[in-house]
């Protein structure tokens, strides 16, 4: 099997995308310049409607991966301690991302607790439940909605529910769920929600985006630790005149914009989740047929990225099979567990039938080369 020019990445972002959102960064465009202007404005109204939210919410982009997005979301909504506002965020961690963003409210100063639940288990509802209750000092419940840790999907409508019925404000990191899986901003209240350009929506990276309820987003005038974070500060500049108040990504949002078109032609989240779930499927059935086992139960498999358990044969080794594959043109992704050693294999960008198929042939290949019968831990 010969490698494609360009590998296909069979993980949770940088992701494969097509050859028109490439080609849509073959120009350059100045910051200031209407046409610019206009893409970004559209850019945002499109991803408004994917949620749902326009009649509630603003979107604010922002430069940088996914994570400035969320450090600069929890920055601008969770007023710091010394702030004279009452403010206290209750972090649902079950992988690292959770993790990362107590270390974000750490460095930034911003009173919180953490419920945590092992990275293959959701959170416990009646937990949630119970330290609303108990403790009113919170103000925030801050969750992901699909934790690429294990792969594993939480609930997010039911925290939401949960959060609202305690008179309490979601805030959401939905980097690697928005534009696949369902998020209505009528079903679920939410005050933040974060993702970025190169998870579902097949973009390429250098963006992120908070979609911002805005009652909520103009009492934060203040607010943020950094300038370069103030999410505030950027909604109001980018109200006045549409620029970004500092150099914007013009190649990543042009690509953005035609990768929007495509996500339009596919029917939406609607159609992209259901190429993810058949691609998840057929890479969990193969897989299990070459003896591995995934680390969660299907019912709590999110179509976005599967975590496979390490195989026990004493003949395989990681590396060298990540390596194996590399040079047929997959790649795929380490482990991050603590419960398990395991890796994980992605189902989303731009990958089909194909693609899938072809990984597993791949994979079964690389076994047979290192003498692995059998995947099974």
């Amino acid at each position: 099997m010969t490698a494609a020019k360009d590998p296909w990445l069979l993980t949770p972002g940088p992701l494969t995308t097509s050859a028109a959102t490439k080609e849509a960064m073959l120009h350059d465009w100045g910051s200031r310049d209407a046409q610019f202007i206009e893409t970004n404005a559209r850019v945002l109204r499109r991803l408004l409607d994917i949620a749902n939210a326009a009649d509630t919410h603003v979107c604010v982009p922002l430069q940088g991966s996914g994570t400035f997005t969320v450090e600069a979301a929890l920055g601008t909504l969770i007023p710091p301690r010394d702030a004279n506002k009452d403010a206290k965020a209750l972090v649902l961690i079950n992988g690292a991302y959770g993790k990362r963003m107590a270390q974000i409210l750490d460095y930034a100063g911003r009173d919180h607790d953490v419920l945590e639940t092992p990275e293959d288990t959701p959170p416990n509802l009646n937990d949630l439940e119970a330290a609303l209750k108990s403790d009113s000092a919170i103000t925030h419940v801050v969750a992901v909605y699909c934790e690429t840790t294990a792969g594993i999907l939480n609930p997010i409508e039911d925290i939401a529910r949960i959060t609202a019925e305690n008179q309490r404000r979601l805030i959401i990191d939905a980097m690697s769920a928005f534009g696949a899986l369902p998020f209505d901003a009528s079903a679920i209240p939410f005050d933040g929600m974060m993702a970025s350009s190169n998870k579902c929506l097949e973009g390429v990276p250098g963006m992120g985006f908070a979609i911002l309820r805005r009652a909520a987003l103009e009492q934060c005038q203040g607010n943020a630790h950094a300038l370069s974070l103030d999410l505030y500060d950027q909604w109001r500049a980018m109200e006045k005149n549409g620029q970004w108040r500092f150099t914007p990504p013009t190649h990543v949002i042009n690509a953005f914009d035609a990768a929007l078109d495509q996500f339009d032609a596919e029917g939406g989240a609607a159609g992209r989740h259901a190429r993810y779930a058949a691609n998840c499927k057929i890479l969990v059935d193969g897989m299990r047929g070459l003896g591995f086992e995934t680390l969660l139960a299907d019912e709590v498999q999110a179509p976005i990225i599967v975590t496979f358990k390490m195989p026990a044969d004493p003949k395989f080794d990681f590396q060298a099979f990540y390596d194996a594959l590399g040079s047929r043109g997959y790649v795929i992704y380490p482990g991050k567990l603590t419960v398990a050693p395991s890796f994980r294999i992605g189902c989303i960008g731009q990958l089909g039938e194909s693609e899938m198929k072809g990984a597993l042939e791949a994979i079964a290949e690389v076994m047979e080369e290192m003498g692995v019968e059998s995947g099974a831990p």
